[in-house]
């Protein structure tokens, strides 16, 4: 077995200093040099930080209003309608404010219940209208664009409405998103005059 070489670190260390006591002025030059690089190099960086970080919250603050003005209630002829707004048939509007008292109450099931009433009373629209089907998305199908000019608003409502369907609790609804499909289907029945 071969010894390996004593290591006397009182040796190394003393050469060490003595290295930067010989060097000291250049040593301490450049660790000056260094230093006054990276505070003048840090400080417009800071400044660039925090111009970003003030224009960021100034941002975000201005995008909370819109959530807010968009989120907090419903407006006024977008969102509900009752009963006495009604310009066509008494029955689908009795059936609709139904589905717009669903949306209104703070249980998640409620607002569940809404859309799928909405798309109930949707089917029974495509039904009067003329269009046949095995399902809401057959005679979704069957419609032409120029003859409903709601269909796009028709297909993301039902579209919604049947990831509730297929999802049931494990879909995530809120009561902003559930007001925002219920105003697809308002749009689609105000068309044809059914509420």
């Amino acid at each position: 077995m071969t010894n390996l070489p004593d290591f006397e670190i009182e040796i190394y260390f003393k050469q060490i200093i003595d290295f930067l006591f010989s060097n000291y002025p250049t040593v301490l030059s450049w660790i000056k040099l260094t230093i006054g690089f990276i505070i003048g190099l840090s400080i417009p960086i800071s400044l660039i930080f925090l111009i970003g970080i003030i224009y960021s919250v100034e941002k975000l603050k201005s995008i909370r209003k819109k959530e807010e003005a968009i989120y907090s209630k419903p407006k006024e002829n977008t969102e509900v309608v009752s009963i006495h707004e009604v310009k066509g048939n008494k029955e689908m509007a009795d059936r609709w404010n139904k589905a717009i008292n669903h949306v209104e109450s703070p249980n998640e099931n409620d607002w569940r219940q809404s859309i799928i009433e909405a798309d109930i009373i949707l089917g029974d629209l495509l039904v009067k209208l003329g269009y046949r089907g095995m399902s809401i998305g057959e005679q979704l199908k069957r419609v032409e664009k120029g003859d409903f000019q709601t269909l796009d608003e028709a297909w993301e409502a039902h579209k919604i409405r049947n990831e509730i369907a297929h999802a049931g609790s494990e879909y995530k609804l809120s009561q902003s998103e559930a007001r925002r499909v219920i105003s697809l289907y308002r749009k689609v029945f105000e068309e044809f005059y059914n509420i």
